[in-house]
């Protein structure tokens, strides 16, 4: 049977082992910890170390690089072959990366890893060595990278060697990778430090404005007893040589002694973290480990840190992955499946791994300076406060202080560190592009929806939050030049759910020519940024709707539930709560798009902060048409007929066009982000789900790869709807199987109760990931599949979220409803172990609670009904929504600090 699979796990934390590591040039890992310290690895030990976008200590690498440059970390062991120290005829390297070893390729090479750490272990037989590399980030307040060496002796006779690191430091701004690259090297300043050396730029060279250097980058070096290194090559030049370079060192080859200081000479180059330690024989069996730290340091006034001893390495390395568990510990999901089982810690993982680095910093994402796009900082939340929803409460509270009043809101998110904690900083735009992507009203409502309903906080909705204000107006289409930022004036305020109430009336008036809400600069599809004139996404006008109808629902819980029976909103706000009164048409555009500019211009210059009180009902009411309406509207407009099939359109281009069904050469197109949110916002009833279902099926999915892409081929550029469809079909935006897509297809179905369906889409996922063989990823789940099969940018993806989201809340149907605790499991016969169980454990209510599901019959969804729900054998209390939901009070859960129930189904 053909091996699926690069890499095997060796625990249940999801560690695992790769063998044949030296092959898998193109995988890579990543190193990470709370203080900022940020690190891609290689199994060949490329990869990169940095701070921030202007803040490297090693050269910025993009995916092609890990395998063309030959910058990496290194470390060279020099052999004396008569165990004379006076003759250097042979050196190893320890990344694999030199002429010698791809000539001769005698070594053997493993890899393992887990959460965060990488150890490479090479062994070469004629050398008679064994040396093992370990790289982590530890978890406590630094910000350096660990690099621990340890050689042994595996032959029968004594061996003599020189141990040389060959670290090639960057200390510069990324900017500086091709811009002013000579001129930033002249500012280098070197100095000697007792366990290495050390680079302060004199300055950051910035056109705009010069600015004094306080940012040290470093690389300290010890033994294994504790002695510092005996020299330094503190130069790339004075370590390659003239005719020489990183992977064929003149110093080594040409056995020049190394420096014991540092000159003026040295000073203006491209610095070298280059430690020479002391020579070392080893005996049969003996082994000898050295320890580099590589870092960088922001503060000028503390003192760099103290080279620690391999034992204190190992210390730390424990601490590390009892910090990484225990985060990855809050969820744990235990199926039928070991190998799922442990792929799974590494999706929970993701969405902690971009909290940290954004959307950049790692090899595939070589877009962007840093920071969060604002979709990226509500969905990341998603799974972040199911872990803990009361750690996320103030984030969330603070992240709507990024909403404009005219509905849209900041686009880039940056790290604010405010009392020892990072904050988001909410920033217009990108390079000074101002953008408006329609969809981002959506996200904050569905996120503090699920905190709501997990936590049962109706206050939070209370909470008062600034604006954020600019000089942009009117959805980023105007610019108030009279704007200026004024500290004295006081910010205007909002609760969070007046925030949520005007990103979502504004796009309920902000519509095109077909009566759907205009694509403007792109919707979730960032590819789709060509249709800004007259481009709608009937897709997400869906996903509105959907918004409307549970902010109706929600109305009526906080008059049942929370004794509301008013709601202050801005005055300014009722020009578009036009059912209380000054009714609008809906039917016809234009008397909406008039409404909506009467609300700009009446906003453009502030909110008066003048208060309208409303009867809760009366708003209510007023959502509720309006969510209606839309479900009416499209489907009687946007139902696609062709070929048999039937599914909805999801767009119109920027000359108005209809995007899907059939094109005048009689190509089918259609989109999958058309069809997930009709099925998600309850547009769509039974029987049409189940027309989109073939049609999806037909046109969308590909045998081949194993799951379903985003778009069909569409056949030729679409100058009039986006970038996307330029790209080469089957990659990224332009027709790849879209993790994030695909999840929230499969969450949709389960939402509607089509589990099988769910589950084909859900699991697929999961086995183009694990087929690593083809996919040529660690663990994880990658943005998106290419046409063959290929994992592209790891780590980094709201998929993550969605992923562990639908698992935990749909698939094992453990979430909150109004406050309580909802159990609805929808998990198919294989998810089940052989006794028939399945289980999963979380933070609910203060406690820690696990559900164990009892299937022993191994019933399908459609059969399957709950009998009772235990705890020590004891019956629970609980009362019943459905045969297949029962609900257990929140008071219920607080009173013990651990449960484990047992869901019998029968």
């Amino acid at each position: 049977m053909k091996k699926l699979s690069l890499y095997r796990y060796l625990d249940s934390t999801g560690s695992f082992r790769v063998d044949d590591a030296c092959q898998q040039g193109s995988v890579y890992f990543p190193l990470v910890n709370e203080q900022g310290l940020m690190s891609s690895i290689s199994p060949d030990l490329g990869g990169d170390i940095k701070i921030d976008q202007h803040s490297f200590l090693t050269l910025p690498v993009s995916y092609e690089d890990l395998h063309l440059s030959r910058a990496a970390r290194n470390f060279w062991l020099s052999f004396h072959p008569k165990g004379s120290v006076k003759s250097k005829k042979a050196h190893w390297a320890l990344n694999g990366r030199s002429v010698w070893q791809r000539a001769q390729g005698k070594d053997h090479v493993h890899m393992e890893a887990g959460p965060l750490w990488q150890r490479v272990v090479r062994t070469n037989k004629t050398w008679g060595l064994e040396a093992s590399v370990l790289n982590f980030v530890p978890s406590q307040e630094v910000t350096f990278e660990i690099m621990m060496v340890e050689v042994k002796n595996i032959s029968k006779k004594s061996l003599s060697f020189t141990a040389t690191s060959a670290i090639p430091l960057f200390g510069r701004s990324a900017d500086n990778l091709r811009d002013h690259r000579h001129v930033t090297s002249l500012l280098h300043r070197l100095n000697k430090e007792p366990y290495g050396l050390s680079l302060r730029p004199t300055m950051t060279f910035n056109e705009r404005g010069h600015l004094i250097n306080n940012t040290t980058y470093y690389v300290l070096g010890a033994d294994g007893r504790g002695h510092s290194p005996v020299g330094l090559f503190p130069t790339q030049a004075a370590f390659m040589g003239e005719s020489g370079d990183l992977e064929r060192p003149l110093a080594l080859v040409e056995d020049k002694k190394a420096f014991k200081n540092i000159s003026e000479a040295d000073q203006g180059k491209e610095a070298m973290g280059a430690l020479q330690f002391k020579p070392v024989t080893l005996k049969a069996g003996e082994k000898t480990s050295f320890v580099l730290l590589l870092g960088i340091e922001k503060d000028p006034r503390k003192k760099l840190p103290v080279v620690p001893i391999p034992e204190t390495v190992y210390q730390w390395l424990d601490n590390t992955k009892a910090y990484w568990n225990e985060k990855l510990g809050t969820i744990g999901f235990e199926t039928g499946d070991p190998q799922f089982n442990s792929w799974i810690r590494w999706v929970q993982c993701q969405p902690i791994l971009r909290k940290l680095f954004g959307c950049s910093f790692l090899p595939d994402f070589d877009y962007g300076r840093g920071g969060r796009g604002w979709r990226d900082l509500w969905q990341d939340c998603l799974a972040l406060l199911l872990q803990n929803p009361e750690e996320v409460r103030e984030d969330i509270v603070h992240n709507f202080g990024g909403v404009r009043v005219d509905g849209s809101n900041a686009t880039i998110i940056g790290r604010l560190q405010v009392a020892g904690k990072w904050k988001p900083e909410f920033i217009a735009d990108r390079n000074n592009i101002a953008r408006t992507w329609m969809d981002h009203g959506v996200w904050p409502f569905l996120t503090t929806l699920l905190y709501l309903n997990q936590t049962g906080d109706w206050n939070i909705l209370r909470e008062t939050v600034p604006y954020f204000r600019d000089a942009l107006t009117h959805r980023g289409k105007r610019v108030d030049a009279s704007w200026r930022i004024d500290s004295s004036r006081p910010k205007e305020q909002g609760s969070l759910l007046e925030h949520i109430l005007i990103q979502t009336l504004v796009q309920f008036f902000n519509v095109g020519e077909h009566n759907m809400i205009r694509l403007e600069d792109a919707d979730w599809n960032d590819g789709l940024d060509m249709a800004h004139a007259r481009g709608e996404s009937v897709a997400f006008t869906n996903l509105y709707g959907g918004n409307l109808a549970a902010l109706a629902d929600l109305l009526q819980t906080l008059a049942d539930n929370a004794s509301w029976t008013e709601v202050k909103v801005a005055q300014e706000l009722k020009l578009l709560l036009d059912r209380l009164e000054n009714r609008v048409d809906y039917e016809r555009a234009h008397e909406k798009k008039n409404r909506l500019e009467n609300y700009f211009q009446t906003v453009a210059r502030g909110l008066s902060g003048k208060q309208a009180s409303l009867p809760i009902s009366e708003l209510a009411r007023d959502l509720r048409e309006k969510a209606d309406w839309i479900r009416q509207k499209i489907n009687q407009q946007e139902w696609v007929e062709e070929n048999g099939h039937a599914w909805y359109n999801g767009y119109y281009d920027n000359k108005g066009n209809r995007v899907e069904g059939k094109n005048t050469k009689g190509q089918v197109r259609m989109t999958l982000s058309g069809q997930v949110y009709p099925i998600m916002a309850g547009t769509a009833d039974q029987g049409r789900i189940q027309s989109v279902v073939k049609a999806v099926d037909k046109y969308l999915f590909d045998s081949k790869l194993g799951g379903v892409r985003l778009n069909t081929d569409f056949g030729c550029i679409q100058p009039e709807l986006g970038r996307a469809f330029s790209f080469a079909f089957g990659e990224k935006e332009n027709g790849a199987v879209f993790s994030h897509m695909a999840v929230m297809y499969a969450n949709a179905l389960y939402q509607r109760n089509f589990v099988k369906e769910g589950h084909f889409v859900f699991s697929s996922l999961f086995k183009m990931a694990q087929n690593s063989q083809r996919s040529r990823i660690f663990p994880g789940l990658p943005e998106y599949f290419n046409n063959e099969g290929r994992g592209r940018y790891m780590y980094l993806t709201g998929s993550a979220s969605w992923y562990v989201l639908t698992l935990l809340t749909q698939v094992f149907g453990v979430r909150g409803l109004k406050g309580d605790l909802l159990l609805a499991p929808k998990l198919t016969p294989e998810q089940f172990d052989k006794r028939g169980r399945a289980a999963v454990s979380v933070r609910f209510a203060g406690s820690e609670v696990r559900v164990e599901y009892v299937n022993p019959t191994k019933k399908s969804f459609d059969k399957m009904k709950i009998r009772d729900v235990r705890s020590d054998g004891e019956l629970v209390e609980y009362f019943r929504l459905s045969d297949r939901e029962v609900v257990i009070k929140r008071d219920v859960v607080s009173r013990k600090a651990q449960w484990n129930f047992e869901v019998v189904l029968e």
